[in-house]
């Protein structure tokens, strides 16, 4: 049958094909991920689409600001065991965090389907490197002018840079810092969701010593309320969908969209994660999290935390959120967002602290970055086939740090903060 008919049985509830019931003895819960059919999801797109602005004035020094990033990603153990691929991708670097979701329906056409998202994260982090990067040299501490016109222009470009076919939900935290009010830098970031991840920013509104509280926080999108059928930018062929159009998955990222843009401030907190995370935990859990993390004493000035900090807090959130699929000593299952006992799911988290840009940051991200072209180049990138498995350590200054694979998507679910290299060989993080 089409892909059409397909999503429609999923959005009235019928099993989409033989066999689901089967998995879900089995143990995997929750129904996977469905490739939702392109005229169904531009029938969606205006009820879908988000425009918003939060605009906060308190002052602040005229300073440009960046992201320092862990990032941690685990498929669940019932997922593995059935040998599913894990197809979430992060994002982490300076100006822009990220996560995609690839559809996992897409296995049973012979497609992997992390190929798209990770692509396309790796084409949102090259734009972003050069429309974004501030420099502290100028007094203005601004973005280059004229290169960055906005989160849809960016992701746009982004999929037109990719070939690989698929599906995929993204999410994307963008730092900007060429906004200014009242003549006075003020750094945005602007977020744009297509699909079912979310994002929550926590700041400290009470002063040092109190706790993070919820500023802001994105809603899911997903056709008819369908936890199965999220928004999701698609490149297939015709055998999958005879009736795909090109146009649609531009469509997607223009009309269907959803974007808002929010003052940023130092210390503020990022929590980005894919459907696994969002369905787990409800949003006092994650908040709990961090608070026991990131509450800065009274009397004690804002210093940033180390990156490998904030991969540990992302770990957590993941371990939380496959923590809910287990029932207790009495059989009993815990409360979820989407039911009890959760929803088994690849399961992605990025924690981000928004800090300040300075010139050891710059230097040190240079420094990466020409790190990681060259052994692209001298390795995977170049004559020989091998990995690039070894390891550098470009210092604190740095959002992240990270090993290298083939392909240029480092080993592990964070960076060489992981201690499970063997368990997390096969996970993707692009930085």
């Amino acid at each position: 049958s089409s892909i059409e008919q397909r999503a429609d049985a999923a959005l009235v509830g019928t099993p989409p094909r033989p066999g689901m019931a089967d998995m879900m003895q089995k143990g995997l819960g929750r129904s996977p991920t469905f490739l939702v059919g392109g005229s169904t999801q531009r029938h969606n797109l205006e009820q879908l689409h988000r425009r918003e602005q939060h605009l906060a004035e308190q002052y602040q020094k005229n300073k440009p600001l960046c992201f320092s990033a862990g990032a941690y990603q685990q498929t669940h153990p019932g997922k593995v065991a059935e040998g599913h691929i894990d197809a979430d991708v992060t994002l982490v670097s300076p100006m822009l965090t990220g996560v995609a979701d690839g559809v996992s329906q897409i296995a049973e056409y012979g497609l992997d389907p992390s190929e798209l998202p990770k692509e396309l994260l790796k084409a949102c982090e090259e734009l972003a490197m050069a429309q974004l990067m501030p420099s502290v040299d100028s007094k203005r501490g601004s973005a280059p002018e004229g290169l960055y016109r906005g989160p849809i222009p960016l992701m746009r470009e982004a999929y037109e840079n990719t070939e690989a076919m698929g599906s995929t939900t993204a999410l994307l935290a963008v730092l900007d810092n060429s906004t200014k009010i009242h003549g006075k830098l003020h750094p945005m970031i602007a977020v744009l969701s297509i699909g079912d991840c979310e994002i929550m920013v926590l700041r400290n509104t009470q002063g040092p010593g109190c706790g993070l509280e919820v500023a802001f926080h994105t809603e899911m999108q997903r056709i008819d309320n369908n936890a199965q059928c999220p928004l999701q930018i698609c490149r297939i062929d015709d055998r999958i969908d005879p009736n795909f159009d090109e146009r649609i998955p531009i469509e997607v990222i223009e009309r269907g969209s959803a974007v808002h843009c929010l003052s940023a401030y130092e210390g503020d907190i990022v929590v980005m994660g894919s459907d696994g995370v969002f369905d787990n935990l409800f949003l006092d859990e994650i908040v709990d999290i961090c608070n026991e993390t990131f509450v800065r004493p009274a009397g004690v000035k804002f210093q940033p935390r180390d990156p490998a900090l904030l991969h540990a807090v992302a770990r957590r959130i993941v371990d939380s959120c496959h923590a809910k699929t287990r029932p207790d000593v009495y059989g009993r299952y815990p409360d979820a967002p989407i039911g009890k006992g959760g929803k088994r799911d690849d399961t992605c988290c990025v924690v981000a602290e928004v800090c300040e840009w300075t010139q050891a940051r710059q230097e040190s991200w240079a420094r990466f970055r020409r790190q990681k072209r060259l052994r692209s180049f001298f390795t995977c990138g170049g004559t020989f086939e091998a990995c690039c498995d070894d390891e550098e350590d470009v210092g604190d200054d740095c959002s992240v740090r990270t090993t290298g694979t083939a392909r240029e998507y480092p080993h592990g679910p964070g960076s060489s903060h992981s201690d499970d290299d063997e368990d997390e060989a096969g996970r993707c993080q692009i930085s």
